[in-house]
């Protein structure tokens, strides 16, 4: 008979009703995010079948009759068609890193965590994308991303789960819908290896994207010095030292290099790149990927 059984299920059932916790002031939080942005549909500028007028043209040979405003060319001498927006619903997967290093903050009390501000741009962004009509779901998720208000919910039970015990998560390859946007937040302290091959993929099945590196002030600035004590999340990675200044200089080209090596990551496989930071205003960010979709990246 194993005695820790109940230790093990009262520390599960603790871990749950916590999780459980997140859940009203996180959804309130992304729902208040999004009512703040002007969404209206964001068109993919490309002709095909839809409602959404989008622009006229000069008529060209071998249009058809039928394609032709006839009250638009009325006012000169050339023939116009008038283009509709391809309205297909797209598939949007994301991806919110929820390693330990997440978890981070330098002012609890002030600040949220990395993951808790990547939770709400994430959430934020699927309740404008559902209600422009797109299907979202996680990259995590093995099932199909799907359209409709219930899938919120299941986004934010993704996103609230039980947390690894590892600093960094790693990313989980799938097979992506062909011209699929996938849109990643993490802090990417960890394997870039890995997000520059997870990308390189994802740009084989004909995938575009955005990777938005969220980072604690403290990450940017080191304000450390004098005897510090640096350790993990995890508390697996521990260092000490006596001169904490001395170290800024070369931590923050480090910084600087893997910033850099991420932009350049992203740019090769077709896709942007933001550094958001916790301390900044989350509706800035959430802007940022909103205008990437109504261009069509």
């Amino acid at each position: 008979m194993n005695n820790n059984a109940p230790s093990t299920r009262a520390r599960l059932r603790r871990a749950a009703e916590e999780q459980a916790a997140r859940f009203p002031p996180l959804l309130a939080e992304a729902q208040h995010l999004a009512l703040s942005i002007t969404h209206g549909s964001h068109g993919r500028r490309q002709e095909g079948m839809g409602d959404e007028f989008w622009q006229y043209r000069p008529a060209q040979p071998g249009d058809q009759r039928g394609r032709i405003d006839w009250r638009r060319s009325a006012r000169g001498d050339v023939h116009f068609i008038r283009q509709h927006e391809w309205q297909a619903a797209q598939s949007v997967l994301m991806w919110v890193d929820d390693g330990l290093s997440m978890r981070f903050s330098g002012y609890p009390n002030a600040r949220p965590t990395k993951h808790d501000r990547a939770s709400v741009l994430a959430l934020s962004l699927a309740i404008l994308l559902l209600r422009g009509g797109e299907r979202v779901g996680m990259m995590q998720d093995g099932t199909p991303p799907r359209t409709g208000r219930t899938q919120i919910e299941r986004l934010l039970v993704q996103m609230t789960g039980p947390q690894p015990e590892q600093d960094h998560a790693r990313l989980m390859p799938r097979p992506l819908p062909r011209g699929a946007r996938v849109v990643m937040f993490s802090d990417f302290l960890g394997d870039l290896d890995e997000v520059e091959s997870t990308l390189q993929r994802a740009a084989g099945q004909g995938a575009g994207g955005a990777l938005v590196q969220v980072l604690d002030p403290v990450e940017e600035s080191f304000p450390y010095d004098g005897r510090t004590r640096f350790h993990s999340m995890s508390g697996k990675v521990k260092f000490e030292t006596l001169r904490a200044r001395g170290l800024r200089q070369a931590y923050l080209e480090k910084l600087a290099a893997r910033k850099d090596r991420l932009g350049t990551i992203a740019r090769h496989a077709g896709w942007r790149y933001v550094c958001h930071h916790t301390d900044a205003s989350a509706q800035q960010a959430l802007m940022w990927l909103i205008s990437g979709f109504r261009r069509g990246r």
